[in-house]
């Protein structure tokens, strides 16, 4: 018995939504070293593990607040942005806590994907039938610039 083939659906997927450049990559390894020059701590870079074509949408309801109460300390809450990145199964499973960003969109797509981050919350997901792979994301808080 001959199972279901959706390599064809899944070019159709690539070709109508992949449409942006992606790129997945682990955080650098190791202490972050001061700069005598600037001032500043330098990271290690990052690993790119996959950069092509992909997609950043969001996956589901708005953004959840949780928060865990600490005594005599005000309630902090933390936003959950819940997003979702589409990439062609050719594209390597994606790990916990990998970094996503969108480096380059195409015409008529959304420019405020760019400069944005999102981590990767589990694996992706891995099926039987599957046109993409989709990945689980959260989006990185980065704080606001002061004018």
């Amino acid at each position: 018995m001959a199972g279901l083939d959706l390599s064809g659906i899944a070019k159709l997927v690539e070709d109508l939504v992949l449409l942006d450049t992606v790129r997945f990559s682990r955080p650098g390894a190791g202490e972050p070293v001061f700069d005598q020059n600037t001032g500043e701590y330098v990271y290690p870079p990052d690993e790119v593990v996959y950069e092509g074509l992909g997609a950043v949408q969001v996956a589901g309801t708005p953004g959840e607040v949780s928060a865990v109460p600490v005594p005599n300390q005000p309630w902090v809450s933390e936003t959950v942005s819940r997003y979702r990145a589409l990439t062609p199964l050719s594209a390597p499973i994606a790990e916990r806590d990998m970094l996503v960003s969108v480096v380059a969109v195409h015409p008529g797509g959304d420019p405020q994907l760019l400069g944005r981050q999102w981590r990767v919350t589990d694996p992706s997901v891995a099926s039987t039938l599957m046109a993409v792979r989709i990945s689980s994301l959260d989006q990185v808080q980065q704080p606001q610039e002061t004018a």
